[in-house]
């Protein structure tokens, strides 16, 4: 990093502004338009340069180009920290520029309220699709209950590490589980869903929670990067699961924990058509099969039945190298009401 481009970049009010704001949350370029009152071709000049001086990251999802900052994702090189930490040194002491960052912070809870608004919106289109999914298995409250005890989740502890959500879809469980994280990467594939996820994860601080649209088939991540990985009613809609296995295998540190919440086997062939499942559940036999061939060690599976489904929450953990066949735990299943 170079300190040119870092003092071009801090030269301008506008982008002092720009990284105050992306100190709370990340925002879209179109968003920071309407908070700024300037046009978007003239904040996306602003974006560029703060990007290339390596105070911010662009990240594009779907038609939107999202902005985060480099600091608050830890990603920036030690000027950029020093040039986040005198910003937040010039609003305490400077009167004025304080004003202007606390003037733009109030037009966040605009952004924050359409996001919602949005996310409302598309529940109602998808309420009546979602009830009846709903009403074929278990409640959701028993399962994430099941789900956290199963992880190990223990109140006020940070026990999960570097946790990536596959398939986050609404962010609901990324939500329930942020506390207990070092940091959350939520992707999906949809844009529509991260935007729906976005409006339910804005409460959390920058950097802690981090957006990602991409495919279960080849994560966009580097090699053991997560200590927790969690498919949480997403296996189900994979042709080869063994493929998508394999790939949360690359992804997850040695001694790491995969955790997959889905359905127990059954025969309802209406979910290929009216949800789209391309595997009507998994029986203990077939994902004890799975793990092992994609090098994971497998614990005894939990079962929450339903009407007429059951939800299974199957854990396991990474073994130092793929292909190595694993020493199985338990091979029955712990039953709950």
């Amino acid at each position: 990093m170079r300190i040119e481009a870092t003092l071009r970049a801090l030269s301008d009010l506008t982008r002092l502004r720009i990284m105050r704001l992306l100190a709370h949350m990340e925002l879209a370029v179109g968003e920071l338009a309407q908070v700024l009152g300037q046009s978007q071709p003239r904040v996306s000049r602003h974006v560029r340069i703060l990007c290339d001086a390596g105070l911010a990251e662009r990240r594009k999802e779907g038609s939107w180009v999202f902005l985060r900052s480099a600091v608050a994702e830890g990603l920036a090189p030690p000027l950029g920290d020093a040039a986040a930490r005198m910003l937040a040194v010039a609003e305490a002491e400077d009167s004025m520029f304080a004003a202007r960052c606390a003037e733009d912070r109030r037009h966040l809870a605009a952004i924050r309220a359409d996001r919602s608004a949005k996310a409302e919106a598309w529940f109602s289109r998808h309420a009546e699709e979602w009830d009846t999914l709903r009403l074929l298995h278990s409640p959701d409250e028993p399962v994430e209950a099941a789900l956290a005890e199963s992880l190990g989740v223990e109140a006020g502890a940070s026990t999960l590490g570097n946790l990536l959500d596959v398939g986050t879809g609404t962010g609901r469980i990324a939500e329930l589980l942020a506390p207990h994280a070092d940091r959350v990467t939520a992707l999906d594939r949809s844009p529509e869903m991260l935007q729906v996820a976005r409006a339910r994860l804005q409460k959390f601080p920058a950097g802690l929670v981090n957006l990602v649209q991409g495919d279960f088939l080849a994560l966009p991540f580097d090699e053991a990067a997560f200590d927790t990985v969690l498919f949480h009613q997403v296996l189900h809609y994979a042709q080869e699961p063994g493929t998508v296995l394999a790939e949360a295998a690359r992804v997850t540190k040695a001694g790491g924990t995969l955790a997959i919440v889905d359905f127990a086997a059954h025969d309802r062939e209406e979910l290929r058509e009216r949800h789209a499942h391309a595997r009507l559940g998994f029986s203990d036999e077939q994902m004890l099969a799975l793990f092992s061939e994609a090098g994971f060690e497998s614990s005894p599976a939990i079962a929450l039945s339903g009407t007429p489904l059951t939800v299974k929450i199957w854990t396991a953990r990474r073994t130092a190298a793929k292909g190595r066949t694993p020493q199985v735990t338990a091979r029955g299943t712990i039953s709950r009401p």
